[in-house]
């Protein structure tokens, strides 16, 4: 069961099952993510940020078995979705795309975001998780800029 969670619900295993390599898998899982945190957020901003609570803890629950030396297989994607989630509360088109660029870039390139890096040094699941939290504010961040730009 944490495999299949740990794995956004398998969208971590497909890349590896297609080309053989774990490469993208990150980005793969939070497009997915990015489709079901949109959705949640008919239902409002409240709904969006109880799911993104929800899957932050899911997130360091599943991935806590894979953790191996403060880091995560790259099949381990609940983490992206965590931050996927924590990136999009409260926001519409276009504000939510680049919400969600910003959150790869800062997940993806952690030494030009601070706090980002060291809270992937946290033990076990914190820290397969954090670092993506971390990155989804600095998203949040730069949609709700991009949102009060555009109205």
């Amino acid at each position: 069961m944490r495999r299949f969670v740990a794995s956004w619900f398998g969208t971590g295993l497909v890349l590896r099952r297609l080309r053989g390599s774990d490469a993208g898998s990150g980005t793969l899982g939070s497009v997915a993510a990015f489709a079901v945190a949109l959705a949640v957020g008919v239902a409002g901003w409240q709904a969006q940020l109880a799911a993104a609570v929800v899957v932050a803890a899911v997130s360091v629950w599943a991935s806590r078995p894979f953790a191996t030396e403060h880091a995560d297989p790259g099949w381990v994607v609940v983490d992206e979705a965590a931050g996927t989630f924590v990136a999009t509360v409260g926001l519409a088109w276009p504000a939510a795309i680049v919400a969600w660029t910003v959150f790869r870039v800062a997940d993806i390139d952690k030494r030009h975001f601070p706090g980002v890096a060291s809270a992937e040094r946290l033990p076990g699941g914190w820290g397969v998780t954090a670092d993506d939290l971390m990155a989804g504010l600095y998203g949040l961040a730069a949609g709700w800029i991009v949102q009060a730009l555009v109205g």
